[in-house]
């Protein structure tokens, strides 16, 4: 059983990063990388590049302060530094193995501030929802506006809704829905019959109150404020560094928000924060702007590589800052409940 477990552990960490090097190794292969060196000292400039760096921080704080938020319908108030640490730490630990950062966080948050682990990922399940919402918002509106650039990724990558779904015919369609049911009933019918089944009911519902938090969120038009603040962060925390070179300085806000947007779907695929498939994209759409592929490959290496060290460095101070972070007992924290509901009964 040891063993299995470290086997599964292996998996998780080698396939995405061997999935992300063998892109990185079909995209560099014969590139000249004593042209990074020449860009990283020479024709960098790297002024614009640490005025990118606030922006990044800020976008993780905002995360940490719109989760706690969120946290609060369902009678968990973790500290706020505590809140930001984890989110700190959740994209460090993304970087060794995919999306296990939401975990990461929701166990921060059990071990120093007695947060239900169950709930936590409730919450998290909501923002990203959310998160996921925004971004759709903004790539039917970049669709909109750059409809010609994106034709002419699609046709190259490629890519096409059309020709996916038409893979599928309309008894294609039944039988996937049919295997599906029968795949969750077969799966709640094995639940119940193991020792486990209470356990994981109670986790699930945990997870759906979470997930239904946003309901009794105390100001949501903060809420979503924090919300469009997080991805403006992002983008903006993306943007400054097309100043940082001379072929990209000239681009343009549209050109920014176009490669942002699809490098933020690219992310999807499970990589250490997306190394590859964030390269491809983001490359992919300069080429389409007139950038050349060379000044493209420069580009979205060192961008990538700097701000991922970022994430390695918040990572590595929150993991710090909470070592000397006293956990909150049980007893303090239901004390510390208590008062709050007494006196916003008062109120």
């Amino acid at each position: 059983m040891e063993c299995r477990k470290i086997a599964n552990t292996c998996v998780k960490i080698l396939l995405p990063l061997a999935l992300g090097g063998a892109i990185l190794y079909w995209m560099y292969r014969g590139f000249d990388f004593g042209s990074i060196k020449h860009a990283l000292l020479h024709e960098m400039d790297w002024t614009w590049m640490a005025a990118s760096f606030p922006f990044g921080i800020l976008a993780q704080m905002l995360r940490g302060w719109r989760w706690r938020q969120a946290l609060e319908p369902v009678g968990e108030r973790p500290r706020t530094a505590v809140s930001v640490y984890s989110i700190f730490l959740s994209y460090a630990t993304s970087l060794v193995i995919p999306r296990v950062g939401e975990f990461t966080r929701c166990g921060v948050l059990k071990r120093y501030d007695g947060v239900s682990f169950a709930k936590a990922l409730g919450t998290v399940v909501t923002e990203r929802v959310i998160d996921s919402l925004l971004v759709l918002v903004v790539t039917a509106v970049m669709l909109l506006c750059q409809i010609r650039i994106f034709s002419t990724f699609f046709d190259r990558t490629g890519t096409s809704l059309e020709s996916i779904l038409g893979g599928f015919s309309a008894a294609g369609y039944a039988v996937t829905l049919v295997c599906a049911a029968a795949v969750l009933c077969l799966a709640h019918m094995l639940l119940k019959r193991l020792s486990i089944y209470n356990k994981v009911k109670a986790t699930l519902s945990g997870m759906w109150q979470g997930a239904m938090s946003l309901r009794g969120v105390r100001n949501v038009p903060l809420f979503l404020l924090m919300t469009v603040g997080i991805w403006a962060c992002y983008f903006l925390h993306y943007y400054l560094t097309f100043f940082c070179f001379d072929f990209t300085a000239a681009l343009g806000v549209n050109c920014a928000l176009v490669t942002f947007v699809v490098g933020s779907i690219a992310v999807i695929v499970p990589t250490p924060n997306g190394a590859g498939p964030w390269h491809f994209a983001v490359k992919t759409m300069l080429i389409l702007y007139g950038v050349a592929e060379s000044q493209a490959l420069i580009f979205v290496l060192i961008v990538h590589a700097v701000q991922t060290m970022l994430v390695i460095a918040l990572g590595v101070w929150a993991w710090g800052a909470l070592a000397f972070t006293r956990r909150r007992t049980a007893a303090a924290a239901a004390t510390a409940q208590a008062t709050a509901q007494s006196a916003a009964m008062h109120n």
